[in-house]
């Protein structure tokens, strides 16, 4: 399971797909939240400034990714 780092105590969901790479932009973010096909912690999540924090478990499109902060 690949990692995205962050500086602060959390990071917006939206943000957070863009930082792993697995979106290009913050309308392709919404697109994929809104449409239900992202999971936050095994739970689809419909909040697009959902906040992160360190151990949160994201997945989209087949990819995980955990945050972790510094």
């Amino acid at each position: 399971m690949d990692s995205v780092q962050i500086k602060d105590d959390f990071i917006k969901l939206g943000q957070a797909l863009k930082l792993a790479g697995l979106v290009d932009s913050g309308v392709g973010a919404k697109e994929a939240i809104v449409s239900g096909k992202v999971k936050r912690n095994g739970e689809i999540e419909l909040q697009r400034g959902k906040k992160l924090v360190d151990g949160d478990i994201v997945e989209y499109n087949g990819k995980k990714f955990k945050i972790v902060s510094k």
